[in-house]
């Protein structure tokens, strides 16, 4: 395939082979857009985010491995290896950040616009086994210092001889019967498969119930509190419904006319009976049952009928007494 690289490019007729290049005969740069900059010595190269940083724009954080398109230019040496400067834009906001190599440290270094989390730690402190570094390296020539570095790595031995012989035993006395052992692991895994296939068979009634199609997480005891709490301060529609229609009973209709006019708490507690007799099917809506003045009158036979002269549409603006006052007979 590299002999079809030059049969490939196109040559003018009035090319000159002896001004180089297609690049040099039309007066342009290999890397086209990228090299816009090369005379101020500026090269834009994709650039790979080498830890986690904070933005100083806009305080986002922006992960390891992001790529961006970055002014790579050369700043100084450092022995005979060069030192780089990259100049990126943020992707989120307007903000410019310089990130330079540090040769020296093998690292990075931010110098504005951003920076850096924080994920370092001592590897001593972790008991880690750190290489020797070329300063220890080069001390090490010595006898002298040679015979105290063995003497901190025997205490050193010494000191973590007693937790590697526990490590050991606990390990022997697991994996001693190896039948037992892959026994005991075995059925453990069987367990849990159980329990997460009856956990995804719950979670797909579930949402086939709701017509659901998202991934449900696994319920913890706080969502059942909260879920207890919703529960409790919620009402239904026919409770609210209920209220709203007594709030509007018990509103007086003229604006000087207050609640105490229509008979105070005995009319709240009538007006209560009645909605949860309507609620429960009892009293039908469109007879009228409130405010119903009836006279009970004698026939030639004796038997007594209920005549109806009139039904207030308006409430008895009198005290309480009169108006729940039992119905008169007349001779």
């Amino acid at each position: 395939m590299g002999e079809r690289k030059g049969q490939n490019k196109y040559y003018p007729p009035d090319y000159d082979p002896k001004k180089g290049g297609l690049n040099k005969f039309r007066g342009t740069h290999a890397l086209r857009e990228r090299a816009r900059k090369i005379h101020l010595g500026i090269i834009i190269i994709r650039f790979e985010m080498p830890y986690n940083i904070w933005c100083d724009g806009c305080k986002n954080h922006i992960g390891m491995g992001v790529r961006y398109n970055a002014e790579k230019t050369k700043v100084g040496m450092y022995y005979t290896t060069p030192i780089y400067k990259f100049r990126m834009k943020c992707h989120l906001c307007d903000n410019h950040f310089e990130i330079q190599t540090d040769p020296g440290n093998l690292d990075y270094v931010i110098l504005s616009g951003a920076r850096r989390q924080e994920n370092r730690w001592d590897p001593l402190q972790n008991e880690q086994v750190v290489p020797e570094t070329k300063e220890v390296q080069i001390r090490l020539l010595d006898s002298m210092y040679k015979l105290e570095h063995q003497a901190k790595d025997a205490k050193a031995a010494a000191d973590a001889k007693p937790v590697l012989q526990k490590l050991v035993e606990r390990n022997m006395d697991v994996w001693d019967d190896n039948y037992e052992a892959n026994c005991r692991l075995r059925a453990t895994f069987r367990k849990q498969k159980h329990e997460i296939k009856g956990q995804q068979e719950l979670d797909r009634q579930l949402l086939a119930k709701s017509s659901l199609d998202i991934a449900l997480l696994p319920e913890i005891a706080q969502d059942r509190e909260m879920a207890a709490l919703m529960k409790l301060q919620t009402k239904s529609a026919k409770e609210r419904e209920a209220e709203q229609r007594l709030e509007l009973l018990m509103k007086p209709a003229l604006p000087s006319a207050t609640a105490t006019t229509f008979g105070g708490l005995k009319r709240q507690k009538v007006l209560n009976t009645h909605l949860q007799l309507q609620d429960l099917g009892i009293i039908r809506k469109e007879e009228p049952q409130i405010n119903r003045a009836t006279t009970i009158t004698a026939n030639q036979d004796g038997e007594s009928t209920n005549v109806i002269n009139s039904l207030s549409l308006v409430g008895d603006y009198g005290s309480s007494s009169s108006a729940n006052s039992s119905p008169t007979q007349n001779d």
